[in-house]
């Protein structure tokens, strides 16, 4: 496993950018950069349950790790989901869960640099170096936007 890192600045204050990534409809928008359609069931809360899925019922099953709002997030992957069913016991499964994927948010000269942290598998380490950027990029055009 390996740990990919990532980061922007935005320029919008911490609350914003953390309300943008995480709201239910503002994640639609840049998480299609991963997979067109994507979307999330469950809540941000510690301790919670979320699954982050496309429409055709594929994604990850997960628990929220940690949550300071405004400051810190940990999401802790435990497995797959495929045609809208969890697997969290396959071998394949236990090769890699659980994976985390960390959120930090800090103030950066009156903007808000956004780190992410996640644990990937050789297989998806260039999918999701690709594609981080670019979801980062339309966060940022999100955040700074305006309301």
């Amino acid at each position: 496993m390996k740990t990919l890192h990532f980061s922007t600045v935005i320029n919008a204050p911490r609350q914003r950018v953390w309300d943008v990534m995480l709201g239910p409809e503002t994640f639609k928008l840049w998480a299609a950069e991963f997979a067109e359609g994507s979307y999330f069931e469950g809540a941000w809360d510690k301790g919670e349950k979320i699954r982050f899925l496309t429409p055709d019922g594929r994604g990850l099953t997960s628990v929220i790790a940690e949550n300071r709002p405004y400051e810190f997030i940990s999401i802790q992957h435990l497995g797959y989901i495929k045609d809208w069913i969890e697997d969290t016991e396959s071998d394949g499964v236990r090769a890699w869960a659980p994976a985390s994927e960390n959120y930090t948010f800090s103030d950066a000269d009156g903007a808000t640099e956004l780190k992410v942290d996640m644990d990937v598998t050789p297989d998806f380490e260039v999918y999701m170096g690709g594609d981080w950027p670019k979801a980062l990029a339309k966060l940022k055009a999100l955040c700074e936007s305006g309301p």
